[in-house]
């Protein structure tokens, strides 16, 4: 029984120590989080390099073993042959490069800010002829929002840079809003394309409320500051009004792909209707079939091809918190582990 009071001392103890490190290190985390949470840091990957290596451990394992040596020889004298020959390379030489970005929207396409900042980092480095290969995937959202993102889009073709837009799932309303602004745009056979469409969509309680002798009043100064509302009884000129809204925000829609896409037959598919990528390339929504990869590896064999991402920069004491959180828990973790190992043997 002493014994096994003095455990139960001892885990508490331990557990109250434990508890404080943690919240300690949780105001850390807190703190750098608010501090630092904002600022981004430029990640740049050559895939070539990545896929060679790749190549190289496959080749190494399909190999029987007594000529995986004489193979890793070979390798690393192409290494020193490719090394020599860059030394001398004329800059004329120089072979294109392949800048690669990723967009994967929400509906507020939030991750517009950190895309307009990745192009301009671009447009600062990129030469003539380069290319921009960008693999969008979005469904759309909020008409400003995928705006403005589109609007971000249009900086690499007004820059004169050649802009591919490959979509393996999907871009649709908003995502093809951006997606037309590329030069070329190809697509996997069963993505889905197109929504060339505006829907909004609102409740109205008014009944109920009025079931219930609730009034609810709308003051506005403006004849159309507010068409349709939540609460109030809504009329049919508010209706007209809004729908001519809808109207107007399509015909700026399908303006904005006709401009991009003039051999589209933009009255046929600006219907919101949707396309999977065989019939998208029917009807001229895309240029080209295939998947982002198989795209990225062909450019390969003839240019650099470079990933560039904006990623968070997490601060030294977010790092450290992060780390002594993982230790804390793993140390719990172990300290019941062995709590209930002792109880078992004392049976």
């Amino acid at each position: 029984m002493n014994e096994w009071l003095m455990d139960i001392g001892r885990f508490t103890a331990q557990l109250v120590v434990l508890i404080l490190l943690v919240g300690f290190m949780v105001a850390i985390f807190t703190r750098a989080k608010r501090e630092g949470g904002d600022r981004l840091r430029l990640r740049i990957e050559e895939l070539n390099d990545r896929y060679e290596y790749r190549r190289r451990r496959l080749a190494l394992a399909a190999s029987e073993p007594g000529a995986r040596k004489r193979i890793a020889k070979a390798f690393r004298r192409d290494d020193k042959y490719r090394g020599r020959r860059g030394k001398k390379a004329e800059p004329a030489a120089i072979r294109q490069t392949v800048w690669v970005l990723d967009f994967h929207g929400d509906i507020k396409a939030s991750g517009t800010r950190r895309l307009a900042e990745e192009i301009s980092a671009i447009l600062s480095a990129a030469s003539e002829g380069d290319e921009v290969v960008v693999r969008l995937e979005s469904a759309g959202g909020l008409v400003h929002s995928y705006g403005l993102a589109a609007a971000q889009m249009d900086r690499l073709r007004e820059a004169g840079l050649t802009t591919t837009v490959c979509v393996d799932k999907v871009a649709a309303s908003g995502g093809y809003l951006m997606a037309c602004a590329a030069n070329r745009l190809r697509a996997a056979p069963f993505a889905v394309l197109g929504s060339i469409g505006v829907v909004a969509q609102l409740p109205n309680v008014h009944k109920l409320l009025k079931r219930h002798d609730i009034d609810v009043e709308l003051l506005t100064a403006g004849e159309y500051k507010r068409t349709l509302t939540v609460f109030g009884e809504n009329t049919e000129e508010g209706r007209e009004k809004f729908m001519a809204d809808l109207e107007n925000t399509h015909l700026l829609f399908k303006n904005h792909v006709a401009e991009r896409r003039p051999d589209l037959d933009i009255e046929t598919v600006a219907t919101g209707e949707i396309w999977y990528g065989r019939d998208a390339l029917a009807n001229g929504l895309i240029d080209a079939l295939g998947t982002s990869e198989a795209y990225l590896v062909s450019r390969m064999e003839e240019a650099r091809v470079v990933s560039v991402r904006l990623e968070p920069r997490h601060p030294l004491g977010e790092r450290l918190g992060m780390a002594v959180s993982q230790g804390v828990a793993g140390g719990v973790e172990r300290l019941l582990e062995r709590l209930d190992a002792g109880r078992w043997q004392k049976r």
